[in-house]
């Protein structure tokens, strides 16, 4: 027979991964857009001025 873990992480654990693996992903992208802006001129599509409609 096969057992599985007797581990089942609670919530607060579930969440704390989760948070943990985004911050990962996000801190990635965020090194991969430094060095791009490096090399490329910034078009995210994004507007960096304030404003309006």
């Amino acid at each position: 027979m096969s057992e599985k873990p007797d581990h089942n992480p609670s919530r607060e654990e579930r969440l704390a991964a989760k948070l943990r693996e985004n911050l990962r992903r996000r801190k990635a992208q965020s090194r991969e857009m430094s060095q791009a802006g490096e090399s490329e001129p910034d078009d995210s599509g994004l507007s960096k001025t304030r404003g309006g409609s």
